[in-house]
This record gives C-alpha cells, structure tokens and sequence, in this order.
C-alpha cells in the first residue's frame, strides 16, 4: 500500500472514468445554491423554469472544504482562460425580484 501511495504523490495517475449517456450529455442549470458546515460543502444545482416560480433539484454534489478550494480555483483558472480566447463575459442583472426558492418535498 506505501508503495502505491509513494507513486500516486510521485507523479500523476491516469484514471479511467466510466460515464452513461446521460452524464455525458449533462444537465442545464441556472442557480446554484451553497450550504456548508465545518465537515463539507454542498452544491445544490437547480433549474428555475423560466415564467413560473417553480424550479428541479438537477444534482447535489457535496464536498470537503478543501476539495471546494480547488475547485474554486480551478473554476477562477478556467474563466480566465475563456476571457482570453472569447473576450468577457457579460454579467446579466439579477431577475427582479430574486425568487425565492425552498425545496419541496
């Protein structure tokens, strides 16, 4: 097991990851809500139907607190890689008023 570990902090490891069609094609959403406590990070991914005030939990993904630092950077990296190759990305306001959303259960 140490040698397996000594080779994994040494260098990078390929890992094959196995996705169905529906993972691949993915999920549009357009909110994301943030809980967090002092074990974890929870991302809620919502989709707020346009016209109604109703919305669907698309995912949750919940995370350690360092895990959520990279991949606040990573996300910061990535913007900025986009900005260079596309130019900015305009910010559009906030829809007026902000809905308030609660899940249903």
């Amino acid at each position: 097991m140490e040698d397996v570990m000594a080779q994994a902090v040494g260098e990078q490891v390929q890992v094959q990851i196995k996705a169905d069609e529906k993972e691949l094609v993915g999920q549009f959403c357009n909110l994301v809500m943030f809980h967090h406590n002092a074990e974890e990070f929870t991302l809620h991914f919502i989709y707020v139907f346009p016209n109604v005030p109703q919305g669907k939990l698309v995912s949750s993904v919940i995370v350690s607190p360092a895990h959520a630092k990279r991949i606040l950077r990573a996300l910061g990296e990535n913007i900025s890689r986009y900005e260079a190759q596309f130019g900015p990305i305009r910010e559009v306001p906030e829809p007026t008023p902000v809905p308030n959303v609660g899940f249903v259960q």
